[in-house]
């Protein structure tokens, strides 16, 4: 995939060290507790806690210096070479699905409204709730915007063996295509349709058609890619070993040994590769329209 002389996207909020602090100061209370007794046990002690305790309201993490390490540790991480390189990939990648879908409203009249792209590590609080890294990458259509934990790729390609950078663009891509299922009232719809039935299995059906159209999204996308001349040799192949490695029944197979259709919410792998390869193909919004 030819990225690296795109255009790189505005619209990345980089939160990757907004939690590190919060979510280490959790692990570490374990840590924490025979200090507390420790210091409880004498005067000094006791007046240390009490300046902890008045420094912590005053927003200063007493915990700091325990942290020290880990906190200096996900610092590197976060400027290494090879980090600052994903995240360049990403707002390439974030830009040229405005590029496309600014073009394609634009067709029909209407003003496409670019969504923000989070990077977050260990865990993010968005309008949808709280969200850990085992969520994967997720759209919240309350506040408009695509969560992204970057080690989600490195899983991508050693735990579901979808290694490749289109594979990669191709989740963003995927994300992205929730956003235009919002802007368009899909998602208000499938929602509506949901609360009308209290049938999990009718609720999971709808979800699937949600999630199938995203894929479908993620084909447009790269039909223009091909269009723009952005595609290399094996890309779509990436992207479709993404959409069937992370099909429902692969999933299922793989964790509990046999495959539940009725549970399903984003669709078989056969399914999400025909509806990738649907929008490849056809390269328009009405190549992803489905029946309810």
């Amino acid at each position: 995939m030819k990225w690296q002389d795109s255009r790189q996207s505005n619209n990345v909020e980089d939160k990757r060290q907004d939690n590190t602090t919060s979510m280490g100061s959790m692990g570490n209370l374990g840590a924490l507790i025979p200090i507390i007794r420790f210091l409880l046990g004498s005067n000094i002690g006791r007046v240390i806690l009490v300046v902890g305790v008045v420094a912590y309201f005053m927003g200063y993490n007493p915990l700091a210096l325990i942290e020290g390490g880990s906190t200096a540790s996900a610092q590197k991480s976060v400027d290494s070479p090879e980090e600052k390189q994903k995240v360049a990939f990403v707002s390439a990648v974030l830009a040229q699905t405005e590029d496309v879908w600014g073009k394609i409203f634009s067709e029909q009249g209407a003003r496409y409204k670019e969504p923000n792209l989070v990077l977050f590590r260990n865990a993010v609080s968005s309008k949808c709730g709280f969200a850990s890294s085992q969520t994967g990458p997720f759209y919240c259509p309350a506040d408009q915007k695509v969560y992204l934990d970057l080690g989600f790729f490195d899983e991508l390609a050693n735990r579901y063996k979808a290694a490749g950078d289109f594979a990669q663009a191709y989740v963003i891509a995927h994300e992205v295509g929730h956003h235009v299922q919002n802007l368009l009232g899909t998602l208000e719809n499938i929602q509506t349709l949901k609360s009308r039935t209290k049938s999990q299995v009718e609720q999971n059906a709808l979800q699937v058609k949600v999630e199938l159209q995203a894929d479908c999204y993620a084909g447009v996308w790269a039909h223009y890619m091909g269009q723009y001349k952005v595609l290399e040799d094996g890309d779509i192949k990436e992207a479709l070993n993404a959409a069937s490695a992370i099909g429902d029944d692969t999933l299922q197979k793989q964790y509990q040994g046999h495959v539940t259709p009725d549970s399903f919410t984003h669709g078989s792998s056969k399914q999400r590769m025909s509806w990738f390869k649907k929008g490849f193909d056809g390269g328009k919004l009405s190549s992803c329209a489905f029946e309810i």
